[in-house]
Protein backbone atom coordinates (compact mmCIF):
# COMPACT_ATOMS: atom_id res chain seq x y z
CA UNK A 1 0.00 0.00 0.00
CA UNK A 2 1.45 3.35 -0.99
CA UNK A 3 1.25 5.68 2.07
CA UNK A 4 -1.04 9.31 1.94
CA UNK A 5 0.66 12.26 1.92
CA UNK A 6 0.96 13.51 5.14
CA UNK A 7 -2.31 15.41 6.25
CA UNK A 8 -2.97 17.35 9.17
CA UNK A 9 -6.59 17.98 11.22
CA UNK A 10 -6.47 21.11 13.55
CA UNK A 11 -8.92 22.48 16.09
CA UNK A 12 -9.68 23.99 19.58
CA UNK A 13 -11.78 22.52 22.08
CA UNK A 14 -13.49 24.54 24.62
CA UNK A 15 -12.12 22.87 28.83
CA UNK A 16 -12.35 23.88 32.24
CA UNK A 17 -12.29 26.55 34.26
CA UNK A 18 -8.93 27.13 36.05
CA UNK A 19 -7.89 29.53 38.79
CA UNK A 20 -11.41 31.53 37.77
CA UNK A 21 -10.13 31.15 33.75
CA UNK A 22 -11.69 29.36 30.78
CA UNK A 23 -9.28 26.97 28.88
CA UNK A 24 -8.62 25.62 25.78
CA UNK A 25 -7.46 22.58 23.85
CA UNK A 26 -5.59 22.86 20.80
CA UNK A 27 -5.17 20.06 19.22
CA UNK A 28 -3.89 18.77 15.33
CA UNK A 29 -4.70 15.10 14.45
CA UNK A 30 -2.20 13.27 11.79
CA UNK A 31 -4.84 12.54 9.35
CA UNK A 32 -3.98 8.98 8.40
CA UNK A 33 -3.15 7.69 11.66
CA UNK A 34 -4.97 9.51 14.00
CA UNK A 35 -1.81 10.39 15.81
CA UNK A 36 -1.87 13.65 17.99
CA UNK A 37 1.12 15.50 16.16
CA UNK A 38 0.78 18.75 18.43
CA UNK A 39 -1.75 19.45 21.94
CA UNK A 40 -1.57 21.98 24.52
CA UNK A 41 -4.09 23.71 27.14
CA UNK A 42 -3.93 27.19 27.21
CA UNK A 43 -5.81 30.56 28.56
CA UNK A 44 -6.71 32.10 25.21
CA UNK A 45 -8.25 30.52 21.89
CA UNK A 46 -5.53 32.96 19.77
CA UNK A 47 -2.41 33.17 17.65
CA UNK A 48 0.35 33.13 20.57
CA UNK A 49 -1.25 30.18 21.68
CA UNK A 50 -1.89 28.10 18.90
CA UNK A 51 2.05 29.05 17.58
CA UNK A 52 3.13 27.98 20.66
CA UNK A 53 1.59 24.41 20.16
CA UNK A 54 2.32 24.10 16.09
CA UNK A 55 5.85 25.33 15.86
CA UNK A 56 7.42 22.21 17.97
CA UNK A 57 5.34 19.77 16.19
CA UNK A 58 6.52 21.01 12.75
CA UNK A 59 9.89 20.98 14.06
CA UNK A 60 9.45 17.23 15.92
CA UNK A 61 7.20 15.59 12.96
CA UNK A 62 7.98 17.10 10.17
CA UNK A 63 5.88 19.25 7.24
CA UNK A 64 2.49 18.20 6.30
CA UNK A 65 1.39 18.50 3.14
CA UNK A 66 -1.93 20.06 4.08
CA UNK A 67 -3.55 21.43 7.33
CA UNK A 68 -7.41 21.60 7.47
CA UNK A 69 -8.87 24.01 10.19
CA UNK A 70 -11.71 25.65 10.91
CA UNK A 71 -12.43 29.48 10.63
CA UNK A 72 -11.61 30.51 14.52
CA UNK A 73 -10.03 33.58 15.06
CA UNK A 74 -6.82 31.84 15.73
CA UNK A 75 -6.88 29.91 12.67
CA UNK A 76 -7.89 32.56 10.11
CA UNK A 77 -5.15 34.90 11.56
CA UNK A 78 -2.88 36.07 9.27
CA UNK A 79 -0.03 34.84 11.46
CA UNK A 80 -0.79 30.87 10.58
CA UNK A 81 -1.20 31.92 6.98
CA UNK A 82 2.09 33.20 6.98
CA UNK A 83 3.36 30.24 8.87
CA UNK A 84 1.98 28.00 6.52
CA UNK A 85 3.03 30.06 3.10
CA UNK A 86 6.51 30.45 4.11
CA UNK A 87 6.69 26.35 4.75
CA UNK A 88 4.96 25.43 1.91
CA UNK A 89 1.62 24.14 3.45
CA UNK A 90 -1.93 23.95 1.95
CA UNK A 91 -3.99 25.92 4.66
CA UNK A 92 -8.04 24.85 4.30
CA UNK A 93 -10.53 26.42 6.53
CA UNK A 94 -13.71 24.32 6.41
CA UNK A 95 -17.00 26.13 4.98
CA UNK A 96 -18.56 27.84 7.88
CA UNK A 97 -20.93 25.78 10.06
CA UNK A 98 -20.19 22.81 7.93
CA UNK A 99 -17.24 20.59 10.28
CA UNK A 100 -17.66 17.58 8.48
CA UNK A 101 -14.28 17.61 6.45
CA UNK A 102 -13.06 18.13 9.81
CA UNK A 103 -14.94 14.83 11.48
CA UNK A 104 -11.40 12.96 12.59
CA UNK A 105 -10.49 15.67 14.72
CA UNK A 106 -14.00 16.18 16.44
CA UNK A 107 -14.22 12.61 17.19
CA UNK A 108 -11.12 12.73 18.92
CA UNK A 109 -12.11 15.76 21.29
CA UNK A 110 -15.13 12.88 21.91
CA UNK A 111 -12.34 11.25 23.49
CA UNK A 112 -10.80 13.81 25.14
CA UNK A 113 -14.33 14.90 27.00
CA UNK A 114 -14.92 11.32 27.67
CA UNK A 115 -12.07 9.72 29.01
CA UNK A 116 -9.65 12.34 29.86
CA UNK A 117 -11.89 15.35 30.66
CA UNK A 118 -14.54 13.24 32.32
CA UNK A 119 -11.18 11.91 34.72
CA UNK A 120 -10.50 15.86 35.71
CA UNK A 121 -11.86 17.47 39.17
CA UNK A 122 -10.43 21.16 39.33
CA UNK A 123 -9.92 22.95 42.98
CA UNK A 124 -9.32 26.23 43.73
CA UNK A 125 -5.99 25.12 45.71
CA UNK A 126 -3.61 22.33 45.96
CA UNK A 127 -5.02 19.07 47.10
CA UNK A 128 -4.81 17.92 50.28
CA UNK A 129 -3.76 14.06 51.19
CA UNK A 130 -6.15 11.59 51.46
CA UNK A 131 -8.88 13.91 49.35
CA UNK A 132 -10.84 13.71 46.42
CA UNK A 133 -11.58 11.52 43.53
CA UNK A 134 -9.44 10.97 40.69
CA UNK A 135 -7.20 13.91 39.28
CA UNK A 136 -7.06 16.63 41.12
CA UNK A 137 -6.00 19.99 39.85
CA UNK A 138 -5.47 23.24 40.53
CA UNK A 139 -3.14 24.93 37.83
CA UNK A 140 -3.04 25.13 34.04
CA UNK A 141 0.49 23.03 34.16
CA UNK A 142 -1.02 20.37 35.67
CA UNK A 143 -3.60 20.24 33.50
CA UNK A 144 -1.28 19.70 30.73
CA UNK A 145 1.30 17.47 31.74
CA UNK A 146 -1.60 14.97 32.64
CA UNK A 147 -2.74 15.59 29.12
CA UNK A 148 0.56 14.76 27.96
CA UNK A 149 0.52 11.85 29.44
CA UNK A 150 -2.65 10.49 28.66
CA UNK A 151 -2.16 11.22 24.97
CA UNK A 152 1.18 9.60 24.75
CA UNK A 153 0.65 6.60 27.07
CA UNK A 154 -3.16 5.83 26.71
CA UNK A 155 -4.18 7.34 23.69
CA UNK A 156 -1.60 6.60 21.25
CA UNK A 157 -1.49 2.72 22.34
CA UNK A 158 -4.97 2.18 22.37
CA UNK A 159 -6.49 0.57 19.16
CA UNK A 160 -8.73 2.87 17.23
CA UNK A 161 -11.95 1.45 16.03
CA UNK A 162 -11.53 2.52 12.39
CA UNK A 163 -7.95 1.80 11.25
CA UNK A 164 -7.42 -1.42 13.76
CA UNK A 165 -4.25 -0.32 14.57
CA UNK A 166 -2.82 1.97 17.22
CA UNK A 167 -2.10 5.76 15.85
CA UNK A 168 1.67 5.16 16.82
CA UNK A 169 1.54 1.71 15.03
CA UNK A 170 -0.25 3.30 11.54
CA UNK A 171 1.92 6.62 12.48
CA UNK A 172 5.08 4.58 12.29
CA UNK A 173 3.96 2.46 9.38
CA UNK A 174 3.29 5.30 7.55
CA UNK A 175 7.06 6.25 6.99
CA UNK A 176 8.37 2.84 5.84
CA UNK A 177 8.54 3.94 2.17
CA UNK A 178 8.73 7.41 2.10
CA UNK A 179 10.42 10.52 4.76
CA UNK A 180 9.12 13.40 6.56
CA UNK A 181 9.50 17.11 4.86
CA UNK A 182 12.18 18.17 6.90
CA UNK A 183 12.64 22.22 7.28
CA UNK A 184 16.11 24.16 9.33
CA UNK A 185 15.43 25.16 12.56
CA UNK A 186 16.03 29.11 11.31
CA UNK A 187 13.62 28.42 8.75
CA UNK A 188 10.47 27.52 10.97
CA UNK A 189 11.72 30.18 13.43
CA UNK A 190 11.42 32.53 10.12
CA UNK A 191 8.15 31.34 9.73
CA UNK A 192 6.56 32.05 13.10
CA UNK A 193 7.75 35.85 12.68
CA UNK A 194 5.14 38.58 12.01
CA UNK A 195 4.98 40.94 9.23
CA UNK A 196 3.25 44.23 8.55
CA UNK A 197 3.36 46.81 5.56
CA UNK A 198 4.19 50.35 5.86
CA UNK A 199 5.42 53.23 3.86
CA UNK A 200 8.77 54.62 4.69
CA UNK A 201 8.30 58.44 5.32
CA UNK A 202 10.33 60.98 3.77
CA UNK A 203 12.81 60.92 6.61
CA UNK A 204 13.59 57.47 6.41
CA UNK A 205 11.12 56.15 9.66
CA UNK A 206 8.48 53.73 9.74
CA UNK A 207 5.92 52.96 12.52
CA UNK A 208 4.83 49.81 14.09
CA UNK A 209 2.87 49.78 16.91
CA UNK A 210 3.54 53.57 18.27
CA UNK A 211 7.65 52.64 17.77
CA UNK A 212 9.23 54.88 15.10
CA UNK A 213 12.44 52.59 13.60
CA UNK A 214 15.19 53.72 11.54
CA UNK A 215 15.56 51.96 8.30
CA UNK A 216 17.79 52.71 5.04
CA UNK A 217 17.36 56.42 3.38
CA UNK A 218 16.75 54.45 0.02
CA UNK A 219 13.65 53.43 0.89
CA UNK A 220 12.07 56.70 1.85
CA UNK A 221 8.52 56.60 0.39
CA UNK A 222 8.50 52.94 -0.44
CA UNK A 223 5.88 50.36 1.07
CA UNK A 224 8.10 47.48 2.80
CA UNK A 225 7.64 44.81 4.99
CA UNK A 226 8.50 44.43 7.97
CA UNK A 227 9.20 40.75 9.60
CA UNK A 228 9.48 40.97 13.73
CA UNK A 229 9.67 38.97 16.61
CA UNK A 230 6.10 40.17 18.29
CA UNK A 231 7.89 39.24 22.21
CA UNK A 232 10.13 41.69 21.20
CA UNK A 233 9.83 44.96 19.52
CA UNK A 234 13.24 46.77 20.33
CA UNK A 235 15.27 44.27 18.51
CA UNK A 236 16.27 44.99 14.99
CA UNK A 237 13.43 44.58 12.24
CA UNK A 238 14.33 42.49 8.89
CA UNK A 239 13.10 45.00 6.39
CA UNK A 240 12.08 43.79 3.06
CA UNK A 241 11.40 45.67 -0.53
CA UNK A 242 7.29 45.61 -1.49
CA UNK A 243 9.38 43.01 -4.36
CA UNK A 244 9.72 40.76 -1.17
CA UNK A 245 13.71 41.50 -1.24
CA UNK A 246 15.95 41.64 1.92
CA UNK A 247 16.65 45.42 2.31
CA UNK A 248 18.41 45.77 5.50
CA UNK A 249 16.95 45.92 8.64
CA UNK A 250 14.79 48.58 10.98
CA UNK A 251 16.86 49.52 13.74
CA UNK A 252 14.94 51.50 16.96
CA UNK A 253 14.53 55.18 17.78
CA UNK A 254 11.96 55.61 19.73
CA UNK A 255 9.73 53.11 21.60
CA UNK A 256 6.21 52.92 23.57
CA UNK A 257 5.83 49.04 23.49
CA UNK A 258 8.45 46.36 24.04
CA UNK A 259 6.11 43.27 23.39
CA UNK A 260 3.03 43.11 21.07
CA UNK A 261 -0.35 43.25 23.11
CA UNK A 262 -1.44 39.64 21.77
CA UNK A 263 1.76 38.42 23.32
CA UNK A 264 1.60 40.27 26.41
CA UNK A 265 -0.08 37.90 28.47
CA UNK A 266 0.81 34.73 27.04
CA UNK A 267 4.63 33.72 28.97
CA UNK A 268 1.94 33.90 32.16
CA UNK A 269 0.82 30.31 30.20
CA UNK A 270 4.29 28.30 29.97
CA UNK A 271 4.11 24.95 31.16
CA UNK A 272 6.17 23.98 33.97
CA UNK A 273 5.17 20.44 34.61
CA UNK A 274 2.69 19.19 37.60
CA UNK A 275 3.03 20.98 40.59
CA UNK A 276 0.62 19.06 43.24
CA UNK A 277 0.55 15.45 44.35
CA UNK A 278 -3.10 14.41 44.69
CA UNK A 279 -4.60 11.18 46.28
CA UNK A 280 -7.35 9.13 45.92
CA UNK A 281 -8.44 7.14 43.00
CA UNK A 282 -6.11 9.13 40.32
CA UNK A 283 -5.62 7.22 37.38
CA UNK A 284 -4.44 9.97 35.56
CA UNK A 285 -1.75 10.59 38.22
CA UNK A 286 -0.49 6.89 37.50
CA UNK A 287 -0.10 7.19 33.69
CA UNK A 288 2.07 10.74 34.19
CA UNK A 289 4.21 8.98 36.25
CA UNK A 290 3.81 5.71 34.22
CA UNK A 291 4.57 8.44 30.85
CA UNK A 292 8.21 9.85 32.90
CA UNK A 293 9.21 6.08 34.01
CA UNK A 294 8.70 5.55 29.78
CA UNK A 295 10.90 8.63 28.80
CA UNK A 296 13.52 7.49 30.74
CA UNK A 297 14.01 4.40 28.65
CA UNK A 298 11.88 1.48 30.81
CA UNK A 299 9.57 -0.27 28.86
CA UNK A 300 5.53 0.61 29.16
CA UNK A 301 3.23 -2.19 30.79
CA UNK A 302 0.05 -1.23 31.76
CA UNK A 303 -0.66 -3.96 34.09
CA UNK A 304 1.89 -1.82 36.46
CA UNK A 305 -0.72 0.61 36.90
CA UNK A 306 -2.41 -0.93 39.22
CA UNK A 307 -2.12 -0.64 42.99
CA UNK A 308 -2.92 -2.41 45.62
CA UNK A 309 -6.29 -0.49 46.15
CA UNK A 310 -9.66 -2.53 44.73
CA UNK A 311 -10.82 0.69 44.06
CA UNK A 312 -8.06 1.76 42.01
CA UNK A 313 -8.36 -1.92 40.11
CA UNK A 314 -11.75 -0.98 39.54
CA UNK A 315 -11.04 2.52 37.89
CA UNK A 316 -8.28 1.20 35.58
CA UNK A 317 -10.67 -2.01 34.27
CA UNK A 318 -13.55 0.50 34.13
CA UNK A 319 -11.01 2.99 31.62
CA UNK A 320 -8.95 0.85 29.87
CA UNK A 321 -11.02 0.20 26.55
CA UNK A 322 -10.34 -1.61 23.78
CA UNK A 323 -11.00 0.57 21.00
CA UNK A 324 -11.21 4.39 21.23
CA UNK A 325 -13.84 6.19 19.71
Amino acid sequence: MVPKPSNTQGDALHGPRIEGRKTYLFAFLDDHSRMVVASRWAFAEDTVRLAAVLRPALQTHGIPRQVYVDNGSAFADKALQRVTAKLGIRLVHSAPYRPQGRGKIERFFNTVTQQFLGEITVTNQPSLPGTGQGSEISTLQELNALFTSWVQVLYHRTIHSTTGQTPLERWDASWVKRTPVRKSPDQVSEAFLWSEKRKVTKTATISLLGNTYQVDPVLAGTRVELIYDPFDLAAPIAVHSHLGVPAGTATLLQIRRHVHPKAKNAAADRDAGAQNVSTGIDYLRLLEDQHKHTMSGAPISFEKLATPSRNTDTAKAHHRQENTP
